[in-house]
């Protein structure tokens, strides 16, 4: 049976997001489920989209931030039952070294299953009203939409007495920056760390940050970014401050031993690198779209550098860990979400790239059949 219901079309690089009727055109096929999505984070990822110089096939229907209720699946082996509230995050094999060595962020086949190559097995059935075809599922998700067909594997069953319209940014950005933390860094008691850019991924780390017990310092050029990072525990530091890494290590009682970027700057990224104590750890998690020059000495004395791609994490495990810690009061990232309907999916990108918003959701109407 064909389901109709509306989803955000993206047709052009240039163009705005148009709500329309789309299609899938069969069920879930084995392994799948059928998820009405209740709320979808926006991601700076799926946005840099309109900047990937052709290279994303359009139209599309973007989102990988997805969350919401099962309401169908498909075979015996799914693990999830119809009703389950379910958290969607990133599309991973299962099968390479990679995702046998829980590390499904560095599987071999993520780009191909996460940027619209899709699962050869299970091919989307995904066109619009006029039947012609859409890109296959962003994020194995697409889920600026009412509903979405994703493979089981990426998602993860949360307690459905949790608001599942806000928990959708765990899969991804929220998941990212504490992520660093927790995983990447193992930071705890008596560490430190410097967080250059106090977006969503950057702000999530702080938190992750402060409920490890770490001394933290946020480093932004938003002075409404670092009144946030103050409350959620870190000392924070315009980005233009003058000796910006001796004032790190001023704070840091001597030097920061974790450093997060977020901004993909060539000069934060220098200065990140100064701000370290010896044997000290950067990790970057922004796109470089240039050659990275690195100043004389930054990597003197053990330090490192890294990337770190999706807080080197495993949905299953990190997710409600993010969770438990927002019930216990101790990672509040409902604090960083405005919702808006879908409908407005254009004013929320405008208020996420003006900066006037640091995490959107989007919350589909209730039209689909």
């Amino acid at each position: 049976m064909t389901k109709r219901f509306g989803a955000a079309v993206l047709r052009s690089y240039e163009s705005p997001f148009a709500v329309e009727e789309v299609s899938l055109g069969a069920g879930p096929a084995d392994g799948e489920i059928l998820v009405r999505i209740a709320g979808c984070g926006m991601c700076r990822t799926d946005l840099a989209v309109r900047r990937s110089a052709g290279r994303s096939p359009l139209p599309a229907v973007l989102g990988h931030e997805g969350a919401g209720v099962v309401v169908e699946t498909g075979g015996p082996d799914t693990g999830l039952s119809v009703g389950d509230h379910v958290v969607l995050s990133f599309d991973s094999c299962g099968h390479c070294l990679s995702c046998l060595g829980a590390a499904p962020a560095y599987c071999d086949s993520f780009a191909p299953l996460n940027l619209f190559g899709g699962r050869t097995e299970n091919a989307t059935r995904f066109t619009d009203a006029a039947g012609a075809a859409l890109a296959p599922r962003w994020f194995g998700q697409s889920s600026f939409a009412e509903y979405a067909m994703v493979p089981a594997r990426n998602a993860v069953r949360v307690d459905s007495s949790l608001p599942i319209e806000l928990l959708g940014p765990l899969g991804c950005g929220f998941l990212t920056g504490a992520g660093a933390v927790f995983n990447s860094f193992g930071a705890g008691p008596g560490d430190s760390i410097a967080v250059f850019g106090a977006g969503a991924v950057g702000l999530a780390a702080v938190m992750a940050a402060t409920a490890a017990g770490a001394v933290t310092v946020a480093v932004d050029r938003h002075p409404e970014r670092l009144a946030l990072a103050e409350r959620f525990g870190a000392s924070p530091l315009p980005a233009a401050s003058a000796g910006l890494p001796e004032r790190i290590r001023q704070l840091t009682d001597g030097g920061a031993r974790y450093a997060l970027d977020t901004t993909g700057s060539g000069q934060l990224i220098n200065d990140a690198l100064r701000a370290l104590r010896p044997t000290g750890h950067l990790g970057l998690v922004a796109r470089l779209h240039t050659a990275l020059p690195l100043e004389p000495g930054t990597l003197d004395r053990g330090r490192r550098i890294s990337h770190i791609c999706e807080g080197d994490a495993v949905p299953g495990l990190l997710i409600p860990r993010l969770t438990a810690l927002w019930q216990a009061g101790r990672f509040p990232f409902d604090q960083l979400i405005r919702t808006y309907p879908l409908a407005d999916i254009n004013e929320a990108e405008r208020d996420c790239d003006a900066g006037r918003v640091v995490k959107p959701v989007l919350i589909p109407a209730r039209t689909g059949r």
